[in-house]
């Protein structure tokens, strides 16, 4: 949030007219120079991170699946009977928000039939669903990206 003491934002509806010079590759979506943001590590994340999520709801949305159910299958059918504090520390979520999603305080948690049947479904889309956002990357450049990524996302702060 920008404070009038910290910045001043001037709108105008006078077009402007002395042209712009930026690097290569630095414009962005809509044409903006995004140049001084393109250097932080975090929103080069945070703008993959949306094309990932837009590419998650378009393969596993017929599911009716959300990330976090997602990742609540996922570690359930790899890791079998868990409880409920388990998967918060896993997947970083509060109680109150694990005990909405799993829609109630269970002392251990497994899959159903259903479940079984739904999990296996899902990674088979998870499989193939990032290829097309991924495609400019070769398999070792794909594996150093998730590498790094977990470097950081393991950081402890």
């Amino acid at each position: 949030m920008l404070h009038e003491a910290d910045a001043r934002v001037h709108a105008s509806a006078e077009p402007r007219t002395e042209p712009r010079t930026e690097p290569e590759g630095a414009k962005g979506d809509g044409g903006l120079d995004q140049s001084r943001l393109t250097c932080l590590v975090g929103y080069a994340a945070s703008r993959a991170a949306i094309t990932l999520k837009k590419s998650f709801a378009r393969h596993l949305g017929p599911l009716e699946l959300r990330a976090l159910e997602f990742s609540i299958l996922v570690m359930v059918a790899s890791n079998g009977e868990l409880n409920q504090k388990q998967l918060c520390e896993a997947l970083e979520v509060s109680a109150p928000n694990m005990a909405v999603t799993l829609d109630r305080r269970a002392m251990h948690i497994h899959l159903t039939d259903p479940g079984h049947q739904l999990v296996q479904r899902a990674e088979a889309i998870a499989r193939t669903m990032e290829n097309p956002a991924l495609r400019l990357l070769s398999p070792a450049e794909r594996a150093l990206l998730i590498e790094l990524l977990m470097k950081v996302a393991n950081t402890p702060l």
